[in-house]
């Protein structure tokens, strides 16, 4: 067995909600390993950006924890970052600042920021655009940014919160590929990806194991183990086995 890089621990989620208690998420366990490519996927409402959040120490679960390298997680460790689906530029800032932004306030020379910023743009094929500002970019050039941003630091896991929904399908089915590719680069520090998508195609494509949860309070109805070599051919017979599973599991997740 591959050893864990994070770990949820019988995670519970409710909120109060007019003298009732709303419960989202019911004791879900779930281990993150190192050197692979996670998605989780549900009904809208079942919690999957609230479990990503209490991941990197971004929201605390009502039960249970989270701990990443053994620790448990009371805030975001240095070492994992997230990729929202909005990617919210700083729109006063170019590119190569809103990357560097990341760097701040770290001890980190200028020059060194600027070098490693201007490297983490180039891998996500955006060098020559270092000096263009937000609104001079496109959507799909927007969220490489955003990549950008979170690889710039080095982190050993890396978050993404349907990074790609506010995408047209053409740019987001490039993206996918593009991301996959760089996310498997072995000269980068990262070590295992959490993806929260609503897409069945897309958690079939990038990932080595899928998650579906249920509807609230959600827990996990299955965990699929994707045994397809890259890059993964969406009219074959054993990819749309992958899928039709998925959607399954969905259709009994909402029952």
């Amino acid at each position: 067995m591959s050893r864990e890089i994070a770990k949820v621990n019988n995670i519970s989620l409710s909120y109060s909600e007019e003298d009732k208690e709303l419960v989202v998420m019911d004791k879900v366990n779930l281990s993150v390993y190192y050197n692979e490519f996670l998605s989780i996927i549900g009904p809208s409402g079942c919690g999957k950006s609230s479990l990503i959040r209490m991941i990197i120490g971004l929201q605390k679960p009502t039960g249970g924890d989270v701990t990443f390298k053994g620790k448990v997680v009371d805030g975001p460790p240095d070492a994992v970052s997230l990729v929202f689906q909005n990617v919210a530029l700083i729109p006063w800032k170019t590119a190569l600042d809103n990357v560097a932004f990341a760097l701040e306030n770290r001890g980190i020379p200028r020059a060194a920021i600027e070098k490693k910023s201007a490297a983490a743009l180039k891998l996500v094929e955006l060098d020559g655009f270092e000096t263009a500002f937000p609104s001079e970019l496109s959507g799909g050039m927007k969220q490489r940014v955003g990549i950008a941003r979170a690889l710039v630091s080095d982190p050993d896991l890396l978050l993404m919160d349907e990074p790609f929904s506010a995408l047209d399908e053409l740019t987001a089915d490039q993206l996918r590929v593009e991301v996959r590719t760089v996310l498997k680069n072995k000269h980068l520090p990262l070590k295992s990806v959490v993806l929260v998508s609503h897409n069945v195609e897309e958690v079939t494509e990038m990932s080595d194991r899928i998650v579906v949860l249920s509807k609230p309070p959600s827990h996990i109805v299955d965990i699929i183990k994707v045994d397809l070599p890259y890059p993964r051919n969406k009219r074959s017979k054993e990819f749309e086995k992958v899928t039709d599973r998925i959607f399954k599991d969905l259709y009994a997740a909402k029952a």
